[in-house]
């Protein structure tokens, strides 16, 4: 068997990774598939620069969220901050002009925006518990504390996530 290059390296990495990522970013972006797709070729533009010159990390996916997270942060940081009001039409309905279509984006735009808007560890709790149905102690497993820890920061993971929402929603009882 011939020893592998780093190049060979590098696509088995990319065949691992790109699913998980573009699921990452697509959920982050409140819908727009072009910024998904720009976000995460980005990304991997920035992995295949690095890795040709160090090697792939221990975690590739972990690395690539990463950079993928602080690229949406400074996308969101670059644009202006629009008050939120769901009967602006500021999304296009889906096709069938289901108002609560559109209701649903604006919705999955704030909880991006916010989840952004988050210290990294905190927002990944979140993903990882309600976006990737990860258990408390699969969570504490990855990350080696103990379920009661995770729990405990998944708690304050929350409320800063119910803060951010009310800074993008106002006090309206949204919550």
């Amino acid at each position: 068997m011939e020893p592998r290059t780093p190049e060979d390296l590098i696509v088995g990495v990319y065949r691992e990774t790109i699913d998980p990522l573009y699921a990452y970013v697509a959920r982050h972006c409140g819908g727009d598939r072009a910024l998904a797709e720009d976000v995460t070729q980005e990304a991997w533009l920035r992995a295949v620069r690095e890795w040709r010159r160090h090697g792939p990390p221990e975690r590739p996916l972990a690395w690539l969220t990463t950079v993928a997270h602080n690229l949406l942060v400074s996308y969101y940081r670059r644009r202006p901050m629009m008050p939120f009001d769901p009967q602006s039409g500021s999304e296009p309905a889906a096709p069938d002009n289901h108002p609560a279509s559109t209701e649903s984006a604006d919705i999955r735009a704030a909880v991006g925006r916010a989840l952004n808007r988050m210290p990294p560890d905190q927002a990944r709790l979140i993903e990882a518990f309600h976006f990737d149905d990860r258990g408390t102690a699969h969570i504490a497993e990855g990350t080696g504390l103990s379920e009661r820890a995770v729990e405990g920061r998944l708690r304050r993971a929350r409320q800063r996530l119910r803060r951010e929402l009310e800074s993008i929603f106002g006090r309206r009882g949204v919550l």
